[in-house]
Parts: structure tokens; sequence; C-alpha cells
């Protein structure tokens, strides 16, 4: 299915949000719950299904619905559509403090985008969501990212969230190591691995954890800088009593040897 042509803007720095703009009978799919304003003309209806096989079955719809579920999404999907006569607009914010990403899915290679399980905002109508599983056991076991995934297929406008800011790597048949749970999305022509950090003495004590994200290939991966789950933890670990060495992989466990 063809995607609708939409046309949006960011709004905001530090927390930011997407408004798009849609001619009459445009529609714009996103996660429920994500929309933070419309203008009159805009009609929301929730669908089981992100709509891009126009004659899929209802076993079809139930199926894919079931596979957000085992990425921790919701089971539905909301469908904005401009039933005005002019252009009348719409916007999403993220769940939490971030960048939202614009990628237009034409760009990228094989029109294809793997994006972590909770990355997904909204999109152009047309866009396939579908669940993504790593081949690699230990990016299952190990991985801030985990072992599903999402997969973002389609040739129009897809919007992506993440925390903090975000850095877009070109690699050319290079291999780079990236703190775990950091990876917001990348393009399928790369090999995801989650690989030991170094020696045992780095892993105990280097505060980096224990594992590491690995991205290998040729194509382009996009890195937050402060993802969800690090963000609470941060927070969670900066109480009056909180020592320094609460980072590393033996968290509080040194304070059990002071007087």
């Amino acid at each position: 299915m063809i995607s609708h042509e939409i046309d949006y803007k960011i709004i905001g720095e530090d927390i930011q949000i997407v408004e798009i703009e849609l001619d009459p009978n445009e529609t714009v799919i996103a996660e429920a719950g994500a929309m933070l304003y419309m203008e009159d003309g805009i009609q929301f209806e929730t669908k089981m299904g992100d709509g891009s096989e126009a004659n899929q079955s209802i076993m079809g719809k139930i199926f894919q619905a079931g596979t957000r579920v085992l990425t921790g999404e919701s089971l539905f999907m909301t469908h904005f559509t401009n039933r005005g006569y002019g252009k009348r607009k719409v916007a999403f914010s993220a769940p939490y403090p971030g960048t939202v990403m614009p990628i237009d899915l034409s760009k990228i290679y094989g029109n294809e985008l793997i994006v972590q399980k909770d990355g997904f905002l909204c999109a152009a109508k047309g866009t396939s969501m579908k669940i993504h599983f790593n081949q690699r056991i230990g990016s299952g076991l190990f991985g801030g990212e985990g072992f599903i995934l999402q997969k973002l297929r389609g040739d129009g406008l897809a919007f992506v969230h993440a925390g903090g800011v975000v850095i877009e790597r070109q690699l050319n048949n290079e291999t780079l190591r990236i703190d775990t749970g950091c990876v917001v999305a990348f393009e399928p022509s790369l090999q995801f691995d989650i690989q030991r950090s170094g020696g045992l003495k780095s892993m105990v004590f280097g505060g980096e954890g224990m594992f590491l994200a690995t991205m290998r290939g040729t194509g382009r991966c996009w890195i937050q800088s402060m993802p969800i789950s690090k963000l609470i933890q941060r927070l969670s670990s900066s109480g009056p009593n909180t020592k320094k060495e609460s980072g590393s992989v033996l968290g509080g466990l040194g304070n059990l040897f002071e007087d």
C-alpha cells in the first residue's frame, strides 16, 4: 500500500512533539494515547491493526494485534483522518522527555527499519508494523533492547521517539559498540548482537555494565543518550545515601563492608 504523503513540524527542544498537517482524507496512525491535540475536522477511530493491508481478514488483524502485545504495545492503534475541506493539524507527544525522529522510509535500505519495541510514535497510513525477532540469543538475554523488536516498512514518513539526544551513525563495513538500551533503531543491513564488555575485572568494577550492544556492517543506526531505563536508574540512585560505586555491577554491595 502506498503511504499517505503528510507534512509535519517538530516543536520543542528537550521535550519534543510532532505536529502533523493532513490534507482532506489523509490519515496518520499512532499509538493509543499519543495524541496531544487536534483541530476541528480531524476524526479518530481506534482499530485493530495498522491499516496497511486494505483487504486483511479479521484473523489477520487479530494476529497482527497479538504480535503488538508481545512487544509491550497496545492491542489497538488510533487512526486520525482529516474529514474537513481544508488542511487540518493533529499533534503527538512522546511518553517521556526526549527527541522525535522523523524518518523517511523510502530512503531506508529495503524500506524497512528495525526499532526498539517502545520507540514507535506515529506514521503515515500505509506504514506496516510487524514483530521482529532478534536471531541472536545473547541480545535477548542481556540486551536492554530485548529479544523482540518492531519492524516498520513502507514508503512514507514514520516518527520514532527516543530519550535524550539522538545521534545518527553511518557504518561502512565497521563495528560500533554501544551501551545496551541506547540503540533506538537501525537498518536491517546491520547485524545486531550483545557481547561481553571486556575482561572480568572491567565487567565487575567498570561501571559500564557486563555487556555492550554491537552493531556491525554497512548501514545507519540511531543512538539515544538517555533511554528511559537509564533515566529511572539514575533518578533512583541519586538519593542522599547513595554511594558513587552504585553505578557498577556490584551496585551498593560495597556498603556492606563499611562501618
